[in-house]
């Protein structure tokens, strides 16, 4: 019988460093887990230059109305979502500024519908729905680099005159081919071969911070190192807006938080104590 062989020219389908992983106890899997883990910070840390492009090329466009968009397959398009949902809430922008779209539409978020990401004209048609236009921003994520939504999404954006960045977990990928800008974090094979929502999915979520975190300090959502416009959606939201608004007046807790309900963010609490 011949023997499987694993794609090594793809290092997110090689096999395991750790074998036998039913016969380990709790420890040494957790340990063996950690051990993988660690190597995701070094990996991003290589791929810094190219997201320090693709954001220093995406704010102008963004300043000038442009929208950031991700999109992405499985994991990688669940974790596009996550990050854009997590953008109005913290930031108190309109939600339509980051969308994060994934292959199977909405039912994906919570179902496996592993066929929609060969779809490589489908992504394209997505995106028709939000107007997507020359100042927009398209940054296709994909563990393999080898998903046809994703690859199709940024062949036609590009295009079409858009800011396209990859983000892949593999070197010289088929979506690093179709985008302007190339975002590589190779983290080497999974703990369980193949499972590309454990170290591949860490390094995309780490990446996915960046880019959003950075372009929201950068168009002024932050003050100092403060959510000013976050959305005060719980108490304890309500309590943490109070508490950077005394640090920057002299009013006393009751104050301050009769000033942040009535002003609606601490951004212009502080802008009418400043007056």
């Amino acid at each position: 019988m011949e023997k499987a062989v694993f794609d090594t020219n793809s290092s997110t389908e090689q096999e395991s460093l750790h074998k036998n992983l039913e016969k380990m106890s709790f420890a040494e899997i957790l340990t063996a887990m950690n051990e993988e883990d660690k190597k995701v910070a070094l990996a991003v840390e290589k791929a810094i230059p190219a997201i320090d492009e693709l954001v220093t090329k995406a704010l102008p466009r963004m300043e000038k109305g442009g929208r950031l968009f991700y999109i992405g397959a499985g994991t990688s398009g669940r974790l596009g979502v996550l990050d854009a949902s997590e953008i109005p809430p913290t930031y108190g922008m309109d939600p339509g500024v980051v969308v994060g779209l994934i292959a199977g539409g909405d039912h994906a978020l919570r179902n496996a519908v592993e066929d929609a990401e060969d779809d490589f004209n489908q992504s394209w048609r997505d995106l028709q729905e939000y107007n997507i236009n020359s100042n927009d921003t398209l940054v296709g994520i994909a563990a393999s680099g080898r998903t046809p939504y994703v690859i199709g999404g940024l062949k036609t954006a590009r295009e079409n005159g858009l800011l396209t960045a990859s983000v892949s977990m593999n070197e010289g990928s088929k979506i690093a081919e179709a985008a302007e800008v190339v975002i590589e974090a190779v983290v080497g094979p999974e703990f369980v071969t193949g499972s590309t929502r454990m170290k591949s999915g860490t390094a995309q979520k780490i990446i996915l911070n960046m880019i959003s975190t950075s372009l929201m300090i950068k168009l002024g959502k932050v003050k100092g190192n403060r959510m000013v416009d976050m959305q005060l959606n719980n108490d304890k939201l309500v309590d943490r807006g109070v508490r950077m608004i005394m640090l920057e007046t002299t009013w006393d807790y009751e104050t301050a938080k009769a000033m942040l309900i009535e002003h609606e963010s601490v951004r212009n609490a502080v802008k009418v104590f400043n007056k």
